[in-house]
């Protein structure tokens, strides 16, 4: 292990290393019961138990790599958000099949590495302001919220079309085929507030793996409703108990590229640009975040072999996208193990090997409710808006594009939506300023694809061209 990790050259040993490890991946664990929500059958069609055996190998490779290749306590795992851009923009918003999405996540990953080794990533980071990149992370973390509300069934439609969204009336009909019957608590939707107070208190008080804690808690709960009180909590027990390791979307991202190679071309370099950018804004400021906890800066606020961890994240997300997941990115809750200890990359080898044996318990996940999960997707999408703060929302240059940013997202349903609207008026913006020459070439080029796309799909819809 020392010739490995050099453990003692970075203050640390093998007992602390697998404790940090273990502490990290308890408090990003939530994802392996997550991504079938988002990305699962009732989204994309995929069978939830060949998600959460890709979910659960993606994070393994994600996370060894970056520990191997950096050396860096980091993890990775499929992306709350990207998998978010996967369910309802791939799939939702373009039509897209399971397999056509992870056929462009297979290629976005591609270009990742090809990014990464040639030294273009950091080009296009240079092009785009610093408040759009915070405003699309805060934008994401408000659409992921949404999605955590309408779920949760706190957030509903209303028949009366009276407004677009409105708060529930916390009851549901004894009989759903009767909507004008009685009516009874919506045992879901209260617990859901429930898990949500739980979860927030255990933020609040500091407590490691809180979300982790507050999600397995909130089952737990629901579980004794449904099995103790025979109120029915939407869980459907397996019907065996066996590991259940389901390898059928293994290399359908393959046969998924005739598909998206048919669509239309903007369509698809506005599915390329979308994931491209979310996962490198979201990967860079996670590692940086991370790394500046653990003192890994250097005296210029830089990261060294920053390059070789970005590497990991391009791999992972071809390889997840192969085994049948979304865009993997690296886990701001890398920072737990590292509060923890860790130090190198044996943090990450223990957290890869949490994953990998995960997966041998698929069975649990048919105990963990939408009242549990659900909760979950709002206060991580609280955690990313505190990158609101860092937009300059004095400066009108920066504040209207990040404001079509963030609340594009939510509003539009659609992450690649609210990234267009705020690259476009960025740049309608700059040029009413006259300041030509401060827009970065590349963004010309990103805001003209997102421009043709809406063209062409508003003469489509008139009928003009197929």
């Amino acid at each position: 292990m020392e010739k490995l990790f050099k453990l003692k050259e970075h203050g640390t040993n093998v007992r602390t290393e697998i404790i940090a490890g273990i502490t990290t991946f308890l408090t990003m664990a939530y994802i392996i019961f997550l991504n079938p929500a988002i990305i699962g059958k009732a989204t994309t069609g995929m069978a939830d138990t060949a998600v959460i055996t890709a979910t659960c190998i993606a994070a393994a490779l994600g996370t060894w790599l970056i520990g191997w290749l950096s050396g860096y306590p980091m993890a990775q795992a499929p992306g709350l958000g990207l998998n978010a851009v996967f369910a309802y923009t791939l799939c939702g918003q373009f039509g897209l099949s399971a397999p056509a999405a992870l056929g462009a996540v297979f290629i976005s990953g591609v270009f990742f590495i090809l990014l990464t080794v040639t030294g273009a990533r950091a080009a296009i980071v240079k092009a785009i302001p610093l408040s759009l990149k915070k405003a699309i992370t805060a934008g994401i973390g408000l659409f992921i919220a949404l999605i955590g509300f309408t779920k949760t069934g706190l957030v509903v439609h209303p028949e009366s079309g009276a407004t677009v969204v409105d708060l529930t009336t916390f009851t549901v009909p004894v009989d759903p085929n009767n909507p004008g019957g009685p009516q009874m608590l919506n045992a879901t939707t209260i617990l859901a507030i429930v898990g949500l107070i739980i979860i927030t208190v255990l933020l609040v008080k500091n407590v490691k793996a809180a979300i982790f804690i507050g999600m397995a808690a909130t089952a737990v709960i629901a579980n004794i409703l449904q099995f103790g009180f025979k109120i029915d909590m939407g869980i459907v027990p397996p019907e065996s108990w066996a590991p259940h390791i389901d390898f059928s979307m293994f290399g359908q991202c393959f046969t998924g590229m005739g598909e998206l190679f048919s669509s239309h071309f903007l369509a698809i370099a506005a599915v390329l640009v979308t994931l491209l950018l979310v996962d490198m804004f979201d990967t860079i400021g996670t590692l940086i975040g991370a790394a500046d906890k653990a003192g890994y800066l250097d005296e210029n606020g830089n990261l060294p072999k920053i390059e070789r961890a970005m590497l990991a994240d391009a791999i992972a997300t071809s390889a997840g996208a192969v085994f049948g997941t979304s865009t993997v990115t690296t886990y701001v809750e890398s920072t737990a193990g590292i509060a923890a200890g860790g130090r190198t990359g044996l943090t990450s080898t223990v957290t890869g090997i949490c994953f990998a044996i995960a997966m041998f318990f698929t069975p649990i996940v048919n105990f963990v409710p939408t009242s549990a999960t659900a909760p979950v997707l709002i206060i991580v999408g609280i955690l990313m808006c505190a990158s609101l703060k860092e937009i300059e929302w004095d400066n009108v240059e920066l504040a209207v594009p990040a404001f079509f940013t963030v609340v594009g997202m939510p509003f539009f349903y659609s992450i690649t939506d609210g990234i267009a609207f705020g690259f476009i008026s960025y740049v309608i913006v700059m040029m009413a300023r006259g300041k030509f020459k401060k827009i970065h070439p590349l963004m010309y080029v990103i805001v003209l694809l997102f421009l043709l796309m809406y063209v062409i799909s508003a003469l489509q819809g008139l009928g003009v061209i197929k």
